[in-house]
């Protein structure tokens, strides 16, 4: 069976200053956003420390619950249980990277990446509408990048100690192959990853009007009622008014995914946090595509992720004005021009 989008990154601006910005970054304090934002898977051991807040350095993360977990929450483990299997029947969900039987030229790389890094897959102040498609502006951090995970009491304390080694590995990951500062940080966190279920609803808007507070009501009400065919989703903040510069973003991963599904939403959640925000149905072998071949970052979107951090790419540059750079480090990362 084929499934719509996993991941889906929405982009939020208009801030006086630093709408959601962190201190370290900017250094005044954030104005509220506009209303609606743009758009962007043992037994128990001893658990894990509880993070700090990221803004005041206080446990805000529950403990795990003892509770059982509800039929909502266990009907949900239930469908992406038979998805992730039927997806891997398929032959889908890689985790190769990519091969011999997935070619990339030069040219198709820039193309690739101006359809996932320029292109919005929704259209600015409109929710979930989707865009026109036409092409926009580099959208990336100018600042370093501090990544807390937090979770819901949901999760148990196994499944946290997994989680956090994951997101660790990835985000070193990341920060080798974008040479851009990426660190994991629970004290002074500017992009928060959240892994919550269904049983964790009352805490999820809650928690993020913690970490956000200017963030509106009715771009806290994403997440009512989100449908299960969204598995997770990243809420990139602009760092200046109508801005492309990044200061802060949230994710949320659906605690109920099994293991491959929620390690596909870390890879591509962070990643489109980081600027590679829309899908192309030509971008082979890559995560950035619905098709689901690929469940994890690949060669192919390292790549992406080097153009976009390449010091000479600005954010609100135009893809006129992008594509001179893009097809020299194309070029010169697929062995010359094709």
């Amino acid at each position: 069976m084929r499934v719509g989008r996993r991941a889906r990154q929405l982009l939020l601006t208009g801030f006086a200053v630093a709408a959601l910005a962190a201190c370290e970054i900017l250094p005044n304090e954030p104005t509220p956003p506009e209303d609606i934002p743009q758009v962007a898977p043992t037994r128990p051991r001893a658990a894990p420390q509880p993070a700090p807040s990221p803004t005041t350095g206080i446990d805000t993360t529950p403990a795990p619950s003892t509770a059982p977990r509800s039929a909502a929450s266990r009907e949900l483990a239930a469908y992406y249980g038979r998805l992730q299997q039927d997806l891997l029947v398929q032959g889908l969900l890689r985790t190769d990277g990519g091969g011999p039987d997935t070619p990339f030229t030069d040219t198709m790389l820039v193309r690739n990446f101006e359809r996932i890094a320029l292109a919005e897959e929704y259209a600015r102040g409109a929710g979930f509408t989707r865009s026109s498609g036409e092409l926009g502006r580099v959208k990336k951090w100018n600042g370093p990048v501090r990544i807390s995970v937090d979770f819901g009491a949901s999760v148990d304390a196994d499944q946290r100690i997994t989680d956090q080694a994951q997101v660790a590995r990835y985000v070193a990951r990341l920060a080798r192959v974008t040479r851009h500062p990426v660190s994991i940080s629970q004290s002074n966190a500017n992009f928060h990853v959240l892994f919550m279920g269904e049983d964790d609803s009352d805490q999820l808007k809650p928690r993020i009007r913690a970490l956000v507070p200017e963030i509106s009501d009715s771009a806290l009400s994403i997440f009512d009622n989100l449908p299960r065919g969204i598995h997770c989703l990243v809420l990139a903040f602009s760092g200046s008014p109508n801005g492309y510069d990044y200061a802060r973003a949230v994710a949320l991963i659906r605690a109920e995914h099994p293991d491959l599904l929620r390690q596909s939403c870390i890879h591509e959640e962070l990643a489109q946090g980081l600027g590679l925000g829309n899908d192309s149905p030509t971008a082979r072998p890559s995560i950035f595509n619905d098709d689901d071949e690929f469940a994890l970052l690949t060669t192919h979107d390292e790549m992406l992720l080097k153009i976009l951090y390449d010091p000479r790419l600005k954010p609100g540059m135009s893809a006129d004005q992008a594509r001179p750079i893009v097809r020299e480090l194309a070029a010169r990362m697929t062995g010359g021009p094709s």
